[in-house]
């Protein structure tokens, strides 16, 4: 029995190639596999629209999705998966740089059972490549090198366009998905990690095109994808990451303070004042970044637990930070160094207390 095979295929300004990636991919069809074509136009300026339409009327096995509002890759993917209806849902780039004829490839691992996911790695196969940009392909390794450090998963190539999910992997995932461009790779890479779904990878063809060709992705992509492996890995990261973002995070936090508390020192105001004063200052500046960066909250309070197990925290090592400040004082310590000695106290016992209290991790 035939397995329907859906590809999502985003769609922006790409009318020169279009209705010829589309020919490759109807090619895929056999007696073993049938195909649905998801083709999102993500309100394109040229007449990939209309060419659209005219594949559409041509292949019944094409369905087609429009945005009134140019949104980006990402977006146009959440698109296409709440239309594909296949048993496998992967993903085809409009332009002609990937050989549709790989995902029978891919689709081995899944058919045979050992997979939930499969990722069509550019980096496996050491046969003859067109050579193009040095920097981009740096950024792409760097960059999977990176969320494999938060996903503790072991792929080549995080940043492929080619990855094949079973349908019901790719529906429980997809309405959590919230990046709109390139960030959607590190994005559905950290959860299926966080899924903890069987993931393979195949080596695939890779015919890159230029940037005078139409190449869409640039710098301010690949700052943006290290940001989404900050904010959606971390949460499920191996503990030495944690610790390391937290280091940034608390240490920004500890310096806050130190720097708030000498300043209210200086102006003579008293310590019973100073001291929680650039504490609880120290102590928004770490809620702010721990909910942007550490554990994939927004930036409000969420639920009435959350806000007492805060306010708790908050209390426990404020009260902590108070007293070893003035107890080191009372040693003869000079202040400013009492308090940093009560910062660094403050800053694990701050991670521990809000990772497992304020910001638990899901249980599997």
């Amino acid at each position: 029995m035939a397995v329907t095979l859906s590809l999502i295929v985003p769609c922006y300004n790409e009318e020169k190639t279009l209705a010829e990636i589309v020919e490759h991919i109807l090619a895929v069809a056999d007696e073993n596999i049938a195909l649905e074509l998801v083709i999102v136009d993500d309100c394109s300026t040229d007449n990939s629209r209309q060419v659209a339409q005219t594949l559409k009327e041509k292949y019944p096995q094409i369905k087609l999705a429009f945005h009134e509002v140019n949104q980006g890759k990402g977006a146009a993917l959440r698109t296409g998966f709440l239309e594909a209806t296949g048993d496998f849902i992967g993903i085809q780039d409009a332009d002609m740089e990937y050989d549709p004829q790989d995902y029978k490839i891919l689709l081995e691992p899944l058919l045979e059972g050992k997979a939930d996911v499969v990722y069509g790695s550019r980096y496996l196969r050491p046969d003859t490549r067109r050579v193009l940009y040095f920097w981009h392909t740096w950024m792409n390794k760097t960059l999977t090198y990176c969320s494999n450090m938060f996903t503790n998963l072991d792929i080549t190539d995080m940043e492929t366009c080619y990855k094949l999910f079973r349908r019901d992997v790719i529906k429980k995932i997809a309405p959590r998905l919230q990046e709109n461009r390139f960030g959607f790779e590190p994005e559905i890479t950290a959860y299926v990690s966080e899924e903890r779904c069987r993931v393979y990878e195949c080596a695939i063809k890779y015919n890159p095109r230029s940037y005078d060709e139409g190449k869409k992705i640039g710098w301010k992509d690949g700052v943006r994808a290290l940001y989404c492996i900050m904010h959606y890995g971390a949460c499920n990261a191996p503990l030495p990451m944690q610790l390391l973002l937290y280091l940034f995070v608390g240490g920004t936090a500890a310096i806050a303070d130190l720097a708030a508390f000498w300043i209210l020192y200086a102006c003579k105001v008293p310590l019973y004042w100073s001291v929680p004063g650039a504490y609880l200052f120290a102590a928004v500046i770490n809620y702010l970044l721990c909910v942007q960066l550490l554990f994939r909250h927004k930036a409000k309070w969420n639920t009435l637990g959350e806000i007492f197990m805060y306010i708790l925290t908050l209390c426990v090592m404020g009260a902590l930070d108070f007293f070893i400040t003035k107890g080191l004082i009372a040693l003869a310590l000079a202040p400013v160094a009492s308090k940093a000695i009560a910062c660094i106290f403050g800053f694990f016992g701050n991670f521990f207390l809000r990772r497992w209290l304020v910001f638990p991790m899901p249980q599997k």
